[in-house]
């Protein structure tokens, strides 16, 4: 390899592990309480949330404060409103709630759009794009559309949520690389039997043998985060088709996806409704006094 190649390749990993370094060191602690706001966001938009038991949620809560505090929410062409942060952050907390010392550190800002954009990050008629991790001199960078991301959590069976493929996608990269195999989960036991089975489904797919999205045979990173958003939309749907498949991925986001969606429906926060804090009291007399 040429040396001013291998040079500038060495100067490149310097700058990313500096980078790093600093990320780390600067990371942002909540100290102020959840806002009620957010609290009922998550309780009307977030089914994940509700499955969650007293601790959990404030465990949730903390982690969906701690993301926003060390992630900026810009928006493109478009206001950005608590709902939509509240659904970026939770896209984000809902991959690695098991893991509670996971702290995104190759992420500082989510761009939003207000709908689809193209690869050079404009907006046409010919726009396709959802979701995508930057690189490059995007590097640190998400960028989500906002009607993907509003879509991601209204509609839990189509096993598709924008959002989380994309913060799949970072978790995978936490390791270096987007390649479909999560290092920093994955125990070392299962990665040969995940690459195995990563390669056998993606066969069926081409086969038109999968009820599996397409959009996973296109390589081994994108199955990984199809195939998670399957796994956190319809975990019944996906243990039935795909048992071997659920079996690994509840290893390597090491929770029970169907304990965590046994409750399907949404919550609607009334003024005379139970206060989604749980106090026990009429939302109207605790979260939403002020609201």
């Amino acid at each position: 390899m040429n040396e001013k190649i291998m040079l500038a390749i060495i100067l490149l990993f310097i700058v990313i592990i500096i980078i790093y370094i600093k990320k780390k060191n600067a990371w942002k602690i909540p100290k102020g309480e959840f806002s009620k706001k957010w609290r009922v966001i998550l309780s009307e938009k977030i089914i994940f949330y509700n499955n969650l038991n007293d601790e959990e949620k404030k465990q949730f809560e903390f982690k969906v404060q701690e993301f926003l505090l060390n992630c900026k929410i810009t928006g493109i062409k478009t206001k950005v409103e608590d709902v939509d942060r509240i659904l970026i952050a939770a896209s984000a907390i809902i991959p690695i709630f098991e893991f509670p010392e996971w702290r995104y550190l190759n992420i500082d800002e989510v761009l939003l759009y207000p709908k689809s954009f193209n690869m050079d990050f404009g907006v046409n008629n010919e726009s396709t794009v959802l979701g995508m991790v930057g690189s490059g001199v995007m590097e640190g960078k998400m960028i989500l559309s906002k009607q993907s991301l509003i879509n991601g959590f209204q509609n839990e069976t189509d096993k598709k949520n924008t959002a989380i493929h994309e913060f799949v996608h970072l978790i995978d990269k936490s390791d270096g690389a987007i390649d479909g195999l999560p290092k920093l989960l994955l125990e070392k036991q299962y990665t040969i039997p995940w690459i195995d089975l990563i390669k056998q489904k993606i066969d069926e797919i081409y086969k038109g043998k999968s009820d599996i999205n397409p959009y996973g045979a296109t390589s081994k990173a994108e199955f990984f985060s199809v195939i998670s958003e399957y796994f956190f939309e319809r975990p019944e749907l996906l243990k039935k088709k795909h048992p071997k498949l659920y079996k690994l991925l509840e290893q390597i986001f090491k929770t029970d996806g169907i304990s965590r969606f046994k409750i399907k429906k949404r919550k609607i926060t009334g003024r005379n409704s139970p206060c989604p804090c749980g106090s026990g009291k009429k939302y109207k007399h605790c979260c939403g006094e002020n609201i």
